[in-house]
């Protein structure tokens, strides 16, 4: 099986890659709320639709979703809820981080 013979921190790096760009973010987050046809995305998300339609690509290549022609427009859901999941533990990672770094600036130098 492809992909068997690399160590899984190396996947877990990939991944974390594929995670690493603002539009593909917010495209998950998006998703993680509900289905979104790519016209309502592009009403949300400040980008060219190409931009868009590239970033689209690489997380459906990286299996986070996926996608459905209905008519003239493709509709897009993500392939799990861990995805979600995944966003709202760095969102309380960072809620953690960001007060963590509060108190220090609020300490007397």
């Amino acid at each position: 099986m492809p992909g068997s013979s690399r160590p899984l921190y190396q996947m877990k790096a990939e991944f974390f890659k594929t995670l690493g760009h603002p539009v593909r973010i917010r495209v998950l987050e998006l998703l993680s709320q509900r289905e979104h046809a790519v016209s309502e995305m592009l009403a949300d998300i400040d980008v060219e639709a190409a931009n868009l339609s590239q970033q689209l690509a690489v997380l459906r290549r990286a299996g986070l979703i996926t996608s459905r022609r209905e008519g003239l427009s493709v509709t897009y859901e993500l392939t799990s809820p861990q995805v979600a999941q995944l966003l709202t533990a760095a969102r309380a990672i960072l809620t953690g981080v960001v007060a963590g770094q509060a108190e220090v600036l609020e300490q007397p130098a």
